[in-house]
């Protein structure tokens, strides 16, 4: 069972959840399922499990049904994934790109959605910590 469902997926294209065939809802869960298991698959990547974040509420589970209905409702609108669209008109053409929207499978997810589900890690290089904390350094060490 995912996060995010058919009915929303709909919600989020504009249309009634009456108004979806069969086909079209056993592809949207098909499609819905492929997200959830790349997103489960990048958490585990990270040491992590999906559910288990969900319920300690990092991500919410609607933060994940969020990013999983708008990667199906992108897959709906542009199934091919085409990035530029050119249009001629005798000697007149326009040509239409959308940045960063086109992929192999359409279901992939933008940086600003993984961020929103595995925030960056707030340690490293030039973090600043709240407290004071002395570096381990020996002037004797070196001796």
């Amino acid at each position: 069972m995912t996060y995010g469902t058919t009915t929303q997926v709909a919600s989020e294209l504009g249309r009634l959840p009456d108004s979806i065939t069969e086909t079209e809802q056993a592809q949207w869960s098909q499609w819905l399922e492929r997200v959830e298991r790349a997103i489960a698959a990048r958490f585990a990547r990270a040491g992590l499990v999906l559910d288990e974040q969900v319920a300690l509420g990092a991500p919410s589970a609607d933060t994940v049904a969020d990013v999983e209905v708008v990667a199906v409702a992108r897959k709906v609108v542009n199934p091919s994934g085409d990035t530029s669209t050119t249009v001629t008109v005798d000697d007149a053409s326009v040509t239409r790109r959308r940045e960063g929207v086109g992929t192999a499978s359409g279901l992939d997810l933008t940086d600003a959605e993984w961020a929103l589900l595995l925030p960056a890690s707030s340690s490293g290089a030039f973090s600043v910590r709240p407290f004071y904390e002395p570096d381990l350094f020996s002037p004797w060490a070196w001796l």
